[in-house]
């Protein structure tokens, strides 16, 4: 568009541009290029698609295979966070989460560094787990309470280690068998093996 008459729009606009510096016209057509180039490049968009499913698909194989592994040992539970969490779920159904609870209590207990903590820590645990009519009383014998509210005098980080190491075998030898029976963790393992099968099939 071009107009030499006084009062013109196109005039204005072309004065107010010749205005600019020449850096920011410069600057102005890199970026209308740029902007060309990538609308043109409707692959682009597609490849972040497929690298973001990707990764869903890699964290699902990786899940799929987590939950199939629960039934391998005890200790292959313990490691597993969405194992645990699964675990106590269950736990709550049969009113005896406390055991897992107390566990985990214990061991983020040895990881208290502070001496002052660790006393006023032990004492926690103690009277909402260990002590008789404990709240949350776990299932040990009357020594392992005994030796337990000994130790509390001179807390260490292994004030607890007998205590924790009954309640471990308890749901080894009892909860657990009867958590990879139950019909929760029977679903996870056919949505976990039919994802197994659907990956085969694909590959």
């Amino acid at each position: 568009m071009s107009c030499w008459m006084p009062g013109c729009p196109a005039l204005s606009m072309c004065r107010g541009l010749a205005a600019l510096p020449i850096t920011c016209l410069e600057r102005a057509k890199d970026l209308k290029t740029r902007l060309g180039i990538l609308l043109h490049k409707p692959e682009l968009g597609h490849r972040i698609g497929s690298s973001s499913k990707l990764q869903l698909g890699s964290r699902r194989r990786d899940s799929s295979r987590e939950v199939l592994e629960w039934r391998e040992s005890f200790d292959q539970l313990l490691k597993s966070k969405s194992g645990v969490n699964a675990f106590h779920t269950f736990l709550k159904t049969e009113f005896s989460e406390e055991n897992l609870d107390f566990w985990l209590a214990c061991e983020d207990f040895k990881k208290t560094r502070s001496k002052t903590k660790l006393a006023s820590k032990a004492n926690r645990i103690f009277e909402e787990f260990v002590q008789s009519e404990a709240p949350r009383e776990v299932n040990i014998d009357h020594e392992t309470r005994e030796i337990t509210r000994k130790n509390l005098s001179g807390a260490t980080s292994a004030c607890f280690n007998e205590a924790q190491a009954k309640t471990r075998t308890l749901m080894e030898k009892d909860s657990y068998p009867r958590f990879l029976k139950s019909a929760s963790y029977q679903d996870m393992t056919k949505q976990a093996a039919s994802r197994g099968t659907s990956k085969r099939s694909h590959t």
